[in-house]
């Protein structure tokens, strides 16, 4: 068994950021008040991440990258009979059910968070674009918002941390250490992903160009 770099250090900060902010964010919304500054700040951050993400997936790392882990369906489906079989094969990326919950949470993250630009609430809270849609828009917006958006980021956290305890208990394999260290154990020959300094700096413009984007948009 030999050790390969699969997750680069800009992917793992992505990653564990990520689940700061969208926790921070619905804390601050739970207390509401004065505390939903914070919470469109977290969403704002959010957007960046994601977005980032977005650009990581099609120039990042080789197991980042998304020509490297989205499959087809049928792929999804061949992976789970396998699954039941016994026959599975490790992935040293994601997986092809892997695959599909990252693109889920990416899509309703973004979803989540560019709704969150033009949603009002009761409580008269108003995202910086919503000032451009009618009267009636924002409120909506915000009910989806809230609601379906809001309950469907619960269920795909929920299903999320489902298969990670599955994988740890039934399958005997910890998902969790790899996105902390970068590293996964091979008992084959794998090319490592790069995560050089240079490759580290490249992240940092993409998230700095990013995080500038959408402060423009918030300012408008």
């Amino acid at each position: 068994m030999k050790k390969i770099r699969v997750w680069d250090l800009p992917l793992r900060l992505f990653h564990w950021t990520l689940v700061l902010l969208v926790v921070a964010a619905i804390v601050a919304q739970k207390i509401g008040g004065d505390a939903m500054l914070w919470h469109f700040r977290f969403g704002y951050a959010a957007l960046t991440l994601v977005l980032f993400r977005i650009v990581w997936g099609l120039v990042g790392s080789r197991y980042a990258r998304f020509s490297d882990f989205v499959k087809r369906p049928s792929a999804a489906i061949a992976y789970i009979k396998e699954m039941r079989s016994g026959t599975s094969i490790k992935s040293l990326g994601h997986n092809p059910i892997g695959s599909f919950s990252v693109l889920a949470l990416l899509a309703i993250i973004l979803i989540q968070t560019i709704s969150g630009l033009f949603a009002s609430d009761e409580h008269d809270h108003k995202g910086p674009l919503a000032k451009f849609l009618s009267e009636t828009w924002p409120e909506r917006i915000g009910e989806f918002h809230a609601d379906v958006s809001g309950t469907l980021i619960y269920i795909l956290v929920g299903l999320h941390v489902v298969a990670i305890a599955y994988y740890y208990f039934i399958k005997k394999e910890n998902l969790v250490k790899p996105m902390i260290t970068g590293d996964k154990e091979v008992d084959c020959e794998a090319p490592s992903a790069e995560d050089s300094s240079r490759i580290r700096l490249f992240a940092l413009v993409i998230l700095l160009v990013c995080a500038v984007g959408v402060y423009f948009v918030v300012m408008l």
